[in-house]
């Protein structure tokens, strides 16, 4: 919530507006007087990296008597406020929405009363009211992700990565009480990134003799050598009776029909607090920035929206058809129509569970018909975490479509080699946390070996290829694509599923890898600001990984509120590090005494970290001083984030599926991929999972520098600089384009 709070008052300012802080929610503007302040840039200083809200939040039980919105009203008019930024779950929405119907209303009323002159009737007559969601539970239709779900995850992964190596040890049955009273969307992700055993949603209760299955379930696991289990419970799991389903009682279960020893974690208020992941930061950065840009341009026409996120893109709703939609799958829930509330819950939550299941029950052997096809799987170029949940998640789903899957070690290099061996359902069982490669990872291209290949893949009769990893991947698909004309045994089915802490790949939005990158950057700038906050005007010049894609010192310069980043796609000379040194002097003589500053490693051949940081240290001399800091390999490893856990699973599951596919259609007729739509990069763009031929994203890319020629987040620039206090000039999205929350179109949703 502070990010977001941090853009509004900035963004306001920046476009001259006169920003105020309501103190303790609707309270404190039932309450005004010094509950209501007016804010300024400093205001917002050092609080992205702190959870929670420094403005303080409250239920109101006044607010939602007709008394207390007059109070209310009143005491915005006093101070000409005509408009509202709400951040809160659908309750504080819902009011804002009331007062907004209510307003002139309640002005009448308040000049009738003699509290106000009827001029300010007249001049206030409209009150403009957008919307953001900040709620941990990700309850909220018409958005993909709310502000805060992205750090509850966090929570909640770590304690279950903590959890597991004990359970690991003394063979423990846990059962994990989560958060969400009415929505399940916290447990059935942090199930399907932590490969969970069952877990219990209020939104989709277990079947009739769901115990007995249950028990059937973890007991097969411990059969298979697996030594602990783990079930996820989300507070308000029902049954299909719509009867609770409490932790104890599956602990009861467990006990009493396995014996086995259980324990239960009630992780609680946890889940609300700790430090916002980059993601989030990110996130309401952009949505309170949007959030300024849709009140600027409101006019008295325009119905109360929320801006959110659909996919990867910025869009405004109409506020009133989420709340109906929310409460939608209430009443579904309540009137046991299960299928429809996880219908109305939205695209992304329908996929998670049906790629939970998927991936978590095995169906016996003799029930998956059997393709007798192979299905190999490799991973390529440099580690990032989340490549292990892509290998687990497309092992699983590969064998409930009946295929066999083998496992490539070391990359292209192995693969000549011959390092190949089948790969079963349990040997990936814990695989989503693991940091690194378990595979084994090169960066060889297959290009030199071709021949060995194509023999390797006769020997092990290999019908189709999933390849994970980072531009050396597209690089060695593309050197593949080539050559089949020599080779049948190529002519199979590829795709890729990027994986790279650069994001750099042609194709897709995302990479697998490149938030658990962004989050060590960001917990690395936090402490760095803060070993600054004792001694007094000090500048941090900071270097991150990306080869020549500056995604990685762009977005984490956004999420730790960085000065400046240097990149490599926005060309800056001498006279711009000038102004940028002008900028921190400038800077010093506030509150603010310190600066960030981050460069991607091969933004400038001849500006290197060190001749910055010798620049700013002779530059700033007397005014501050510098110090500098490589980050370096640490953002290659660590255990990966929920995010990147999650996006590996479903586009990896996805990857798979597409191969089920393209070898269905060729069963029986024998036939060679020749063409191109049979070599493909899956990754998302936009709103959407595509599927792109690689010799189609040829054109798009530079392979100099080894990046698109188009990268989206490049709009995200000025958004940095204008938080940093520079001028810039920012492209909304269309403007005043009010989206509707039911239509979805034919594509496929790109929902993580």
């Amino acid at each position: 919530m502070n990010a977001a709070v941090r853009a509004v008052v900035r963004m306001g300012i920046y476009v001259g507006a006169k920003v105020y802080f309501i103190y303790e929610g609707y309270q404190g503007m039932v309450d005004g007087g010094s509950n209501i302040v007016e804010a300024n840039w400093e205001s917002v200083s050092s609080i992205l990296q702190v959870g929670g809200t420094i403005i303080g939040s409250a239920r109101c039980k006044a607010f939602r008597t007709r008394e207390g919105r007059l109070k209310a009203a009143g005491n915005l008019v006093q101070r000409g406020i005509t408009n509202l930024c709400v951040i809160g779950g659908d309750g504080s929405l819902t009011g804002a929405n009331i007062f907004r119907k209510e307003w002139s209303g309640l002005l009448k009323e308040l000049a009738e009363n003699g509290d106000i002159d009827r001029e300010e009737v007249q001049k206030h007559a409209y009150l403009n009211v957008v919307g953001m969601v900040g709620s941990i539970d990700n309850d909220f239709c018409g958005t993909d992700m709310t502000i805060g779900t992205d750090s509850a995850l966090h929570r909640i992964i770590e304690v279950v990565d903590a959890i597991m190596t004990t359970a690991q040890s003394h063979q423990r049955t846990f059962v994990l009480e989560v958060m969400g009273r009415h929505c399940g969307y916290l447990a059935l992700v942090s199930a399907l990134a932590c490969g969970a055993d069952w877990v219990f949603l209020p939104e989709s209760p277990p079947e009739e003799g769901w115990q007995e299955n249950m028990c059937v379930k973890l007991s097969e696991n411990r059969a298979r050598k697996k030594r602990l289990n783990i079930i996820i419970v989300a507070e308000g799991a029902i049954d299909t009776q719509n009867k609770p389903i409490t932790s104890e009682q599956i602990k009861e279960l467990v006990v009493t029909q396995l014996g086995y020893d259980t324990r239960v974690t009630i992780l609680g208020h946890v889940q609300r607090g700790g430090t916002p992941s980059a993601f989030d930061r990110i996130l309401a950065s952009r949505m309170g920035v949007e959030a300024v840009v849709a009140l600027l341009q409101a006019t008295p026409e325009t119905p109360a929206c929320v801006v959110s996120l659909s996919g990867n893109q910025a869009v405004r709703l109409p506020l009133v058809e989420c709340v109906q939609m929310t409460q939608d799958v209430q009443k579904a829930m309540d009137e046991r129509r299960f299928k429809d509330a996880v219908r109305l819950r939205g695209r992304s939550f329908e996929s998670n569970l049906n790629t939970y299941k998927r991936l978590a029950i095995k169906m016996p052997d003799d029930q998956i018909p059997k393709s007798n096809c192979n299905v190999a799987v490799i991973n390529v170029g440099a580690p990032a975490a989340g490549m292990n949940a892509a290998v687990r998640s497309a092992v699983r789903v590969g064998i409930s479509e009946g295929h066999k899957m083998f496992a490539i070690y070391d990359g292209f290099e192995g693969f000549a080699k011959g390092q190949i061996k089948e790969i079963g359902w349990a040997d990936v069982g814990g695989w989503t946390g693991q940091g690194g490669s378990i595979l084994g990872t090169k960066r060889t291209l297959p290009g030199k070996s071709l021949e060995a290949i194509a023999e390797q893949m006769r020997t092990h009769g290999i019908n189709a290829l999933l390849i994970i990893g980072g531009f050396e991947a597209y690089l060695g698909l593309l050197e593949l694509s080539a050559a089949r004309e020599k080779y049948e045994e190529l002519c199979v089915p590829m795709v890729m599923v990027p994986a790279t802490v650069s994001n750099n790949v042609p194709g897709s939005d995302f990479s697998i890898g490149a938030d658990t990158a962004l989050n060590t950057i960001t917990d690395t700038c936090d402490r760095i600001k803060q070993s600054a906050s004792g001694t007094k005007r000090r500048v941090f010049i900071i270097e991150t990984m990306g080869g020549y894609c500056g995604y990685l010192a762009n977005m984490g310069g956004l999420a730790a509120g960085a000065d400046a980043a240097y990149i490599f796609e926005e060309p800056f000379d001498i006279r711009d590090l000038q102004a940028n040194v002008e900028h921190l002097t400038e800077k010093m003589k506030t509150t603010i005494q310190r600066g960030l500053v981050l460069r991607n490693e091969s933004c400038s051949e001849h500006y290197t970290t060190d001749f910055i940081y010798h620049l700013y240290s002779e530059e700033g001399k007397g005014v501050f001083d510098c110090r500098k800091n490589v980050l370096g390999h640490m953002q290659q490893g660590g255990a990966p984030s929920p995010f990147d856990r999650n996006f590996g699973t479903k586009i990896s599951a996805r990857a798979t599926q597409w191969i089920s596919t393209k070898l269905k259609e060729a069963r029986g007729k024998g036939k060679r991929f020749m063409t191109d739509d049979c070599i493909c990069v899956l990754g998302i763009s936009k709103r959407n999972l595509l599927f792109q031929p690689v010799a189609q994203l040829k054109k798009e890319t530079d392979f100099e520098h080894r990046i698109p020629k188009e990268q989206w987040w490049l709009k995200l620039r000025p958004l940095m600089k204008i938080l940093a206090k520079y001028k810039a000039s920012y492209e909304v999205s269309d403007p005043g384009q009010l989206e509707h929350v039911h239509h979805r179109g034919h594509e496929e949703p790109a929902a993580i």
